[in-house]
């Protein structure tokens, strides 16, 4: 039997990574990295539109707002240190009817109760400024925004994880945990890991990863799938950097908004649609675990009783390009049918209370020789660095190493 690992996280998603390389640079420490898939950053990660947000519409003095703004000025330095495409562009957010401006006023005081320096209220003939080809009756400027490539980045964490001696596994699926005296033994299709210390950065499966370690956690995770179309070329032209709707304070989701890529092109979207896989990314993928273990929670139907005409209406630019386009027309509205294409989807792991409630913040819960990541959505890719550094202090403070 091979020496235990002092630590191993489960999952190579961003969020997995930066705590290794966090933890590598931190620890003198036997550390594994196993993931589910045959490439790092197969999920969330690799489906993330790109975005280095700034921190505008968290709640001050939330894990959000916190790790959202030391996180974003992380990722701009690491960035720059190891040379990753990016680009600190800035974005508009839009309002597109008068109803909106007191949400938009809203938006502009916590962005300057959050630190954002610079930002500034446009009028509406000032968003012709940055944006030439919209439309609306006033906006908010945002500097700090930015855009880059996250699997670059995570590529990078894993890179320099392994170099500061930690180890990564790929095709290593978690089967089942069993807890063996001072030993946590993870069960996978090729091989039995044994483990003092367990980090659930699982994502998408971080609930039923913390069920398999014996936690009952609080919530469920519900996927919600958001597709996107892309503008063809000769329409580039029409977007600069970032162009956002006012969003909706009732919901995590930000509304379908224009999003100019590192790697070139142009983004539209996401809507925000119930998902029937958890690691389904097209419009029919089914999973009849995930489907039923959905249906099968309580807080899933009290969802559907608060918000049902909101899912109508995701529901609706789900099946139908006219009414896709016809969101994205509030914010330009010359675009036609013709000037996007269908492009990727992607799938944010979203946790649900037992009372219908969707968990807003990020979660972090630690128990005897485990900490469990149960819910890091939006912006989390954003303060990744920020998220690895705390999960490595919580172990340098509570764990035997």
């Amino acid at each position: 039997m091979s020496r235990p690992f002092d630590i191993t996280i489960i999952g190579g998603g961003i969020v997995g990574l930066a705590t290794a390389h966090a933890l590598a640079e931190k620890q003198k420490c036997r550390l594994l990295l196993i993931e589910a898939e045959g490439t790092l950053a197969a999920h969330q990660t690799g489906h993330n539109s790109g975005v280095i947000h700034s921190g505008l519409y968290y709640k001050p003095g939330t894990s959000k707002a916190k790790n959202c703004a030391e996180g974003r000025e992380a990722m701009y330095r690491f960035c720059n240190e190891y040379g990753i495409a990016h680009d600190n562009c800035g974005k508009i957010v839009v309002a597109t009817k008068q109803a909106e401006l007191p949400a938009l006023e809203n938006l502009f005081a916590r962005g300057k109760e959050n630190g954002l320096t610079g930002i500034r209220q446009l009028k509406s003939a000032e968003l012709q400024e940055y944006e030439p080809h919209v439309v609306g009756v006033g906006g908010l400027h945002v500097p700090q925004t930015g855009i880059v490539d996250y699997v670059q980045v995570a590529e990078k964490f894993g890179e320099l994880s392994a170099a500061a001696g930690g180890e990564i596994r790929k095709d290593r699926r978690l089967c089942g945990v069993q807890i063996r005296g001072s030993e946590i033994v993870l069960e996978t299709q090729q091989e039995e890991i044994q483990t003092k210390h367990l980090i659930n950065c699982a994502g998408l499966q971080s609930d039923r990863v913390a069920r398999m370690c014996g936690e009952r956690p609080a919530i469920k995770i519900v996927p919600f799938r958001g597709d996107y179309y892309e503008l063809i070329e000769s329409k580039r032209h029409l977007v600069r950097n970032l162009i956002y709707p006012v969003p909706d304070p009732r919901y995590p989701f930000l509304g379908v908004h224009f999003t100019r890529m590192i790697g070139g092109g142009v983004e539209a979207g996401p809507n925000a649609v119930l998902a029937l896989a958890r690691e389904g990314y097209g419009k029919y993928s089914v999973s009849p675990r995930d489907t039923i273990e959905t249906i099968g929670f309580g807080g899933f139907w009290r969802l559907i009783a608060q918000h049902w005409k909101m899912g109508v209406g995701e529901m609706a630019r789900s099946l139908s390009k006219r009414a896709f386009v016809g969101s994205l027309r509030g914010l330009i509205p010359e675009l036609q049918m013709g000037d996007v294409f269908a492009s990727g989807s992607g799938i944010r792991a979203q946790a649900l209370q037992s009372n219908g409630a969707m968990v807003d913040d990020f979660c972090i819960e630690q128990s005897e020789r485990m900490i469990h990541v149960l819910n890091a959505p939006s912006p989390a890719a954003t303060a990744s660095i920020s998220i690895g550094e705390t999960i490595a202090q919580m172990a340098d403070d509570h764990f035997d190493l």
